[in-house]
């Protein structure tokens, strides 16, 4: 397969956006030097091969490529004539909206609305993988009880017997069905967690290799693969015959138990080889391609890891972050947040409240930072979707736990808003999490990396520093209307007060 090299030299003031979500931190890439290569990597977040410049250009390749910056030039290296570099108007907003119109348009559809107007909440980080049907009760009871509204609650790993047999493990869950239906009546919708990896050597295992659909080794032999829990083989996504065995699984699951969707993860590039043979030849990003078209099947859906399918009705969460202020903690989700949007992943969530690595709860030093729990809480208040996993009345004490309750029903007070943008989102692929800088192209917002728009309105300034009680927020032009009452004319820069107790939002007053 022939390569080529195509050197870009960046215009004045030019800056770039794309790539692999997890890169968000690092973006927008101009100055400083930045390389990634998109071939079996995705960063173990979502990624599209596509590039984006606030000067109106764009670089699209059906391929994964790798792209550098370095020295004020743009290098991207790809397969031979596989590679687009266009310009389609004078800023970031327009070169969005040509490489959506033209590579991932709208499907003019979205993931069930009940995503954007509720919280998710999730067992991974109170059980992780101790899931049993009382602990799942009894979370779901204290959801309620502690005046948190109920919403969408995923049963996360190892509700199951061995990877890949789909059938609750009668020792911790007795009676799912019984349990599905008081989750329900609850007022819950329910989502099982699952993942392309099927334990070796047992009866599930052993009758999928005898259909061919299992991935293989060049002897024939199937791929035996090390994931982050153990060794395991991995369904094929590239045989339909395989994908609908898999579907029938789930499809027996809603029709037994009235499990109303799917939390689908791994599936990342990096599980698979270019060595591995499949039904038709498939690149490791191929295959995380398959993978996330699967949830397509399903209204209620959630992914970690996917190539391309922006524009698609799958619901995207960023990856697992840590329990920090800084680095890969609180300080990434807006960066990275915005990253999604720009890459066509309109229907986005942040990580869990807190953070979602489960590594720091049991760290022997590992305390619960409250007023960090608090403004993760506050951050992801405005996202399009914000979820819980870590409980908060365990965590919190009365005050801290009370922020936290207002920042769940802020964002359900804005659903019907939100519901709103999504179904725009649906018919023009825009993002519902804004870039500055998308939304006012004009504005000089390019750098402004720790604050968003929720559509074209809705300005959110979280805090992001520990013991802050104030923050620097950048207004374009108009006239703002603060959560606190107060009034701002922009274009101006402001510090404005942020005690613990505030989320600072701002309403754009129309003319």
């Amino acid at each position: 397969m022939d390569k080529e090299s195509i050197r870009i030299p960046l215009l004045e003031n030019e800056y770039w956006w794309g790539g692999a979500v997890s890169d968000g931190v690092q973006m927008p890439f101009s100055g400083r030097d930045h390389a990634r290569d998109l071939y079996g990597d995705a960063g173990y977040n979502q990624a599209s091969p596509l590039l984006l410049s606030s000067r109106g250009r764009s670089v699209w390749s059906e391929a994964p490529f790798r792209f550098a910056f370095e020295d004020g030039i743009l290098v991207v290296e790809g397969q031979a004539g596989t590679i687009k570099i266009e310009r389609s108007g004078g800023n970031l907003r327009e070169a969005f909206g040509h490489a959506s119109r033209a590579y991932f348009p709208p499907s003019g559809t979205s993931p069930d609305p009940l995503f954007f107007n509720v919280p998710q909440y999730n067992t991974w980080m109170e059980m992780s993988y101790g899931p049993t049907q009382e602990k799942v009760l009894a979370y779901a009871e204290a959801i309620v009880a502690n005046g948190f509204p109920p919403g969408i609650l995923m049963i996360d790993d190892n509700w199951h017997e061995d990877y890949g047999t789909l059938t609750f493990h009668a020792g911790r869950f007795p009676d799912p069905k019984a349990m599905v239906e008081r989750l329900h009546a609850l007022g819950f919708r329910v989502l099982l967690w699952v993942s392309p990896f099927v334990s070796p050597d047992g009866e599930v295992f052993r009758y999928l290799y005898r259909q061919g659909y299992l991935l293989r080794e060049a002897d024939g032999e199937p791929v035996i693969r090390k994931w982050w829990n153990g060794y395991s083989g991995i369904l094929d996504g590239t045989n339909e015959d395989a994908l609908d065995w898999f579907d029938g699984q789930l499809d027996r699951l809603i029709g037994t138990y009235g499990i109303d969707g799917f939390k689908l993860d791994a599936g990342d590039p990096q599980y698979y080889k270019p060595s591995d043979v499949s039904a038709r030849p498939a690149t490791p990003n191929e295959q995380c391609e398959a993978w996330a078209r699967l949830g397509l099947r399903y209204a209620f859906n959630e992914y970690r890891a996917c190539w391309k399918l922006a524009g698609q009705p799958i619901v995207q969460r960023l990856s697992d972050k840590n329990h920090s202020w800084i680095g890969d903690g609180l300080a990434s989700l807006i960066p990275n947040g915005l990253a999604q949007g720009l890459l066509g992943y309109a229907f986005n969530c942040p990580d869990m409240v807190g953070g979602g690595q489960y590594e720091d709860l049991i760290r022997p030093d590992f305390e619960v930072d409250q007023e960090l729990f608090v403004r993760y809480a506050q951050c992801s208040a405005l996202f399009p979707m914000i979820q819980f996993s870590t409980a908060p009345w365990r965590v919190l004490d009365d005050r801290h736990l009370a922020y936290c309750l207002e920042a769940a029903q802020l964002h359900c007070r804005l659903g019907p808003e939100i519901e709103r943008l999504v179904a725009q989102s649906a018919e023009t692929g825009e993002p519902i999490m804004r870039h500055m800088a998308y939304a006012f192209p004009e504005g000089g917002f390019e750098t402004v990396s720790d604050q968003f728009m929720l559509g074209n309105d809705i300005l959110a300034a979280p805090v992001l520093e520990k013991g802050a009680v104030s923050r620097k927020v950048a207004f374009p032009q108009g006239t703002w209307q603060g959560d606190d009452g107060c009034s701002v004319s922009g274009p101006c820069v402001v510090e404005v007060e942020a005690p613990l107790a505030r989320l600072p939002w701002y309403r754009r007053v129309q003319a």
